[in-house]
């Protein structure tokens, strides 16, 4: 009884929300199979409903039925986990190499092994004239081998190319492909080797052409991809815009942040994570300008610091509502030593760290899988005072178990002046403890710097940590 029109706005709903699965599902075969007039409007409507044919390698491609008209094709070889198998992976291949290749308007192959990595390079020498997405992945178990992509990939071209992520695998020409792909909406990086090094500067170029780019993810193996300071460029006096960017995650040496930050402005950014390996000197200049110029992150009211058996966690986000629930703010810094997690998360926070003085709340807890070890280091008070001292405007301050020790025996030490230098707008503390110690026993501990904020106006209560 619905109209012709009517039906296909459900059919597009229906395929739209199916997509949204990372392993597809072939949709809209369902609805061919209901009756001839479904069948009619869907035919019909290849490009409305965006029909796409997935194909996993089970049987020739040449075999697929001839009763699906001709539409552009998916090769999906199945989740990252699992390489596919020998037959499967020919057939894959065999696809690339044949004459149906310009249907291919994503490639999605993952764990590519080292036996298998010079047939495929071999068939991505050419232009594919319908691919919008590319998604491949070498086999990352093998460290000892490192799968490069020649200059040749892709024909060196990629004009419809929408989405491009790469895992482990190095691409030293990629910055010249993607001057040709300035309609790119995600690029993603992961598991960059240390071969794979693009200059910060390179990548800026890259970049520049890219106003269409919505999520940038760039993400190294190890802190010796950094950039030599003797050939590190002077930023350039002006910045360009990425206007459509929205998303940004990065994992590496603050360095390359800073350079490739200091090219670039992200004014529509909601969701920032950046990574850092360990390093003795935090200097982010760049990253707080564009932390203070992200208009949906100056609603934050809210921090909550995540100990770690390898790394420290730093996440910033809105308790009021106010703030869109996109909005994500996160720093990660990796590092296997307590007192050294809490010193250099200490260094980022103190310097000149937007939103840190405006925050109201702040929770430090460990995880649940923290290893009893990571506790047994001997560490100076001074590192918690250091952490908490740039919290000045914070009203609710709530602890976890071993963390509660470990700050209220650094809080026990301040008294007289000293007690209201550190939070001096502190009002309540929560402690969540749960066998190590009683609520009394913190009340004891913690009891001469109570009695210091007592004296001087500025009075704090204990209670218990109710999550």
């Amino acid at each position: 009884m619905l109209p012709d029109d009517v039906l296909v706005e459900i059919f597009n709903s229906y395929v739209k929300t199916y997509c949204h699965w990372y392993i597809r599902q072939n949709a809209w075969h369902a609805l061919v199979l209901v009756c001839r007039r479904w069948r009619y409007l869907v035919f019909a409507s290849p490009r409305s409903l965006n029909l796409r044919l997935d194909y996993s390698g089970y049987g020739p491609m040449s075999e697929m039925p001839d009763a699906w008209p001709v539409l552009p094709v998916i090769l999906v070889s199945g989740i990252h986990q699992h390489p596919i198998s020998g037959q499967r992976w020919d057939n894959m291949v065999s696809a690339l190499e044949s004459e149906h290749y310009n249907r291919i308007c994503e490639i999605n192959i993952f764990r590519i092994t080292e036996s298998r990595w010079e047939r495929f390079v071999a068939a991505m020498q050419k232009s594919f004239p319908e691919l919008t997405s590319l998604d491949v992945g070498a086999e990352f178990w093998d460290m000892d081998w490192v799968p490069v992509l020649p200059d040749s990939f892709l024909g060196r071209s990629a004009p419809r190319l929408r989405t491009l992520r790469l895992t482990s695998i190095p691409f030293p020409s990629m910055p010249k492909l993607l001057l040709s792909a300035n309609g790119l909406v995600i690029l993603t990086l992961w598991d960059i080797p240390d071969s794979g090094y693009i200059s910060p500067d390179a990548m800026a170029t890259a970049l520049s052409v890219m106003t269409t780019l919505e999520s940038l993810d760039v993400q190294f193996r190890s802190p010796r991809s950094r950039p030599d300071p003797a050939n590190r460029p002077l930023p350039p006096p002006t910045r360009f815009v990425l206007p459509a960017l929205t998303h940004l995650i990065f994992q590496g040496v603050y360095e390359y942040l800073e350079d490739l930050l200091a090219r670039i402005d992200a004014p529509a950014l909601y969701k920032l994570i950046t990574i850092f390996f360990m390093d003795l000197n935090f200097d982010l200049p760049q990253l707080h300008r564009l932390i203070g110029h992200a208009e949906e992150f100056k609603a934050f009211d809210h921090a909550e610091v995540l100990v770690l058996n390898r790394s420290i966690e730093l996440s910033l986000y809105s308790n009021t509502g106010v703030v869109d629930h996109r909005s994500q703010l996160d720093l990660e810094i990796i590092c296997d030593e307590l007192d050294w997690q809490i010193w250099s998360l200490a260094q980022v926070c103190r310097s000149s760290f937007p939103l840190i003085s405006a925050l109201e709340e702040l929770e430090i807890r460990e995880d649940h899988d923290v290893i009893s070890v990571h506790w047994q280091v001997v560490m100076e008070n001074a590192r918690w005072l250091e952490l908490l001292e740039p919290f000045t405007a914070l009203k609710n301050l709530y602890l976890t178990d071993e963390i509660t020790r470990r700050v209220c025996g650094a809080l026990q030490e301040l008294s007289g002046e000293r007690a209201t230098e550190v939070l001096p707008t502190l009002r309540n503390l929560f402690v969540d403890v749960d066998g190590f110690q009683s609520l009394e026993h913190t009340e004891e501990v913690i009891r001469p710097f109570v009695a210091a904020r007592q004296l001087s106006g500025h009075p704090v209560a204990i209670d218990r940590w109710r999550r």
